[in-house]
C-alpha cells in the first residue's frame, strides 16, 4: 500500500542576484515508514559554467553533511540527533545561503528509497545527450 512522502530539491545558488541555480540533490521523508534520506549529485562542469570562481570543495563539504543529518549520523552534528520530522523541517527550511531548497512537494510511494533515487534522476541529473543528425 502506498505511503505519502514529502521532498525538497536541494539547489546550489552561487549568485542569488542572478537568480540562477543548479539542482544538486533531493531530501525525502516518509513519516509512515520512518524514512528520511538524501541523495546529492554535484555536476561540477555545469556549476563551473555559471560560477567559475565558486569554491566547490567547500560546497561539497557542506552538501556531504545533508545525508549524515538524514541518517542520524553523529558526524551530522546536533541536528542529526533530532527526530526525523524535525530533521526534515530543519533541512528543508528556507535559506539565504548558496545551498537552498525548493518548496516542499508531496507524493505517494511503496518504496521511499526508490522514490528518492527516481527524484534524483529526474530532478537533478541531466538527461543523456541525444546523438544529433549525422553530418553529410
Amino acid at each position: 500500500m502506498p505511503s505519502s512522502f514529502d521532498y525538497a530539491v536541494i539547489r546550489l545558488v552561487p549568485r542569488a542576484e542572478r537568480e540562477e541555480f543548479v539542482n544538486v540533490g533531493v531530501i525525502l521523508i516518509c513519516r509512515e515508514r520512518a524514512f528520511l534520506g538524501a541523495r546529492v549529485a554535484l555536476d561540477k562542469e555545469r556549476i563551473h559554467t555559471i560560477a567559475p570562481a565558486l569554491d566547490l570543495e567547500e560546497i561539497e563539504r557542506q552538501l556531504a553533511l545533508i545525508p549524515l543529518v538524514c541518517s542520524g549520523d553523529p558526524a551530522g552534528g546536533e541536528i542529526a540527533e533530532l527526530p526525523i520530522s524535525e530533521r526534515f523541517q530543519w533541512l528543508a527550511a528556507a535559506r539565504s545561503t548558496p545551498i537552498q531548497n525548493s518548496s516542499v512537494h508531496s507524493g505517494l510511494t511503496e518504496d521511499p528509497q526508490e522514490a528518492l533515487d527516481r527524484l534524483l534522476e529526474t530532478m537533478v541529473r541531466m538527461p543523456p545527450k541525444e546523438a544529433g543528425p549525422a553530418a553529410t
